[in-house]
């Protein structure tokens, strides 16, 4: 296929998209790449004067857009569920979730619930509030939950962390990140073999978006930007760019259930989407379940959809 840009993204009328973190960055082209192809999209922020002016942009870019916006802070498993709540209320379904939000190296937090900032905010945060709104998207044909995961997830070479889940006896901020997100692609094969059971079309597919230049950047130690920027900074790419892996996830008639987008230049960092490869770690099935386990019981979140034996 030639190279996949927003121009390939079907007509979105009728669609409603749900997409986390999505006033600045790679959460907002997103949005605002949805919205230009008809959706009715909602952004999920947790500022919500932020998420008001990111709106009154995409309607500056697409005049007439449908966009709304509800308050989500996925640092709060309370706001999660008032978050889930107001959107149940506010739609009988829903086509796409895109689990875009999160937080990257951050110096050593804990979210209101007490887990680890990283864990808490990208898996956890996430998980509940797939979990909350799932019922809604499943009788919809050909919905979607794409969850946006990164190259740093190779960073946990060794795995999830299970007898140290919260970094509470040591932690490393770069080995966080990446159990954080090696957990988003475990969450995602596992959802999808679940969906896999059911009688629903809903997918679960991932994506990452190279190296982009976001806010996400703000956390890293000045030492280390300040050396890597030269490397780096031929390999990063702007946000619409980098957001081209989740809208093909999203949105290409072609996607197939536990698929993983990334780019295709050097080293995944720069390029057009297409499906890539994620590590061995995130293929381990026991350790997918485990994690699943786990998930439940600190979340309270239990899914609409059956394990498999």
């Amino acid at each position: 296929m030639a190279n996949w840009t927003t121009t390939d993204i079907p007509d979105q009328a009728g669609r409603t998209a749900v997409v986390t973190g999505s006033n600045t960055g790679l959460g907002f082209e997103t949005a605002a790449a949805l919205a230009a192809k008809g959706a009715h999209v909602v952004l999920a922020v947790r500022n919500v004067d932020k998420g008001n002016q990111a709106a009154a942009r995409i309607g500056d870019r697409t005049p007439g857009a449908s966009v709304a916006v509800t308050e989500l802070d996925l640092t709060s498993l309370d706001s999660v569920r008032a978050a889930a709540e107001a959107l149940r209320s506010e739609h009988d379904t829903i086509d796409l979730l895109i689990n875009n939000a999160g937080v990257m190296m951050t110096p050593k937090a804990t979210t209101k619930d007490g887990f680890e900032l990283q864990f808490g905010t990208n898996h956890l945060g996430h998980f509940a509030f797939t979990g909350l709104l799932l019922d809604c998207l499943l009788p919809v044909p050909g919905s979607r939950v794409v969850t946006v995961s990164s190259v740093g997830h190779r960073f946990a070479r060794n795995g999830i962390r299970f007898d140290d889940l919260q970094w509470e006896k040591d932690y490393g901020r770069v080995a966080a990140y990446g159990q954080a997100k090696l957990a988003n692609l475990m969450f995602t094969y596992e959802l999808q073999r679940r969906l896999q059971n059911t009688n629903s079309t809903t997918i679960a597919a991932a994506a990452h978006p190279g190296g982009s230049r976001t806010e996400l950047m703000r956390n890293l130690p000045r030492v280390l930007v300040l050396a890597a920027t030269p490397v780096i900074e031929p390999l990063i790419q702007d946000p619409d760019m980098g957001a081209l892996p989740t809208l093909r996830a999203a949105t290409d008639p072609g996607v197939i259930g536990g698929q993983y987008f990334g780019p295709d230049g050097f080293g995944e960092q720069r390029g057009y989407p297409v499906v890539v490869a994620s590590s061995r770690p995130s293929h381990d099935v026991a350790a997918q379940k485990r994690l699943w386990t786990v998930s439940e019981e600190l979340t309270g979140v239990t899914f609409p959809v059956p394990a498999l034996v």
